[in-house]
């Protein structure tokens, strides 16, 4: 990471939302006078600071904050595009003739694309 970079992107960020340097820092919880430390080169950031900023500023992406890749303000990924859920349910009977084993079915389980699962067994369990 290159800290005459990152202090420039600081800078965007505080542009970008009109902030003074103080006002940064208490809305990212740090002190003041580490803001201008930073600012003027004498300190280098603590991956806490990283953390507190990009945790505090949602549009701020942590690649280009810490090396300039991405873009900024960050781009809001898009939404999965869900399937409407089937209202109608299909019973289809099933039989021994379907499948090329000659044991009983004893349950079957559905898994689900959120790591869920249903079970259906004869039983009813």
């Amino acid at each position: 990471m290159n800290t005459t970079e990152f202090i420039n992107r600081i800078d965007q960020i505080l542009k970008f939302h009109d902030l003074s340097a103080s006002v940064f820092a208490d809305t990212i919880g740090v002190q003041r006078s580490s803001i201008s430390h930073l600012l003027a080169g004498r300190n280098k950031p603590s991956l806490e600071f990283v953390l507190k900023v990009v945790t505090s500023f949602p549009d701020v992406d942590l690649y280009w904050l810490l090396f300039g890749e991405g873009s900024f303000p960050k781009k809001a990924k898009a939404a999965p595009i869900e399937e409407p859920e089937s209202k109608e349910v299909v019973k289809n009977e099933v039989s021994h003739a379907d499948f090329p084993r000659s044991e009983a079915i004893d349950k079957i389980v559905i898994f689900y694309s959120d790591g869920s699962f249903k079970s259906y067994s004869e039983k009813g369990s």
